[in-house]
């Protein structure tokens, strides 16, 4: 998966959680799930894209392990509304779904970034043979 691809879902992901929580009732348990689920669920796109630009391996790693932690916030925030029964299952199940692929694929990113960094410390630190 390219880049731009997966900013692209993650920003969709940002719009459908959008959706969800104006459709979320007025209630105490709605409100405060709103208020969560927003501020979680919109933030994993502009963290993504800041890794895109990181200025170093490890600014990229932090940046998408905040990512990967909002995502992983939100897909949290999206199985109490199902258990809650505050929104019909029907509703957020693709939107459950679509969460755990991109916890995935950016849990998968990290994984290859951490062995990259760890393959580029290794050849920085090798000694000059003599």
């Amino acid at each position: 998966m390219k880049p731009d691809d997966l900013s692209e879902r993650l920003l969709e992901l940002a719009v459908r959680v959008g959706k969800v929580v104006d459709a979320l009732p007025d209630t105490r348990l709605g409100k405060h799930i709103a208020g969560q689920l927003v501020r979680s669920g919109t933030a994993p796109a502009p963290n993504y894209e800041e890794a895109c630009a990181a200025e170093s391996r490890r600014d990229f790693i932090h940046k998408v392990r905040i990512a990967l932690k909002e995502l992983r916030e939100t897909r949290c925030w999206i199985k109490l509304i199902m258990r809650s029964e505050l929104l019909p299952e029907a509703r957020m199940s693709e939107l459950a779904n679509e969460a755990d692929e991109l916890c995935k694929i950016l849990g998968q990113s990290l994984v290859t970034a951490r062995k990259n960094e760890a393959r580029a410390k290794a050849q920085r630190v090798r000694p000059i043979p003599k």
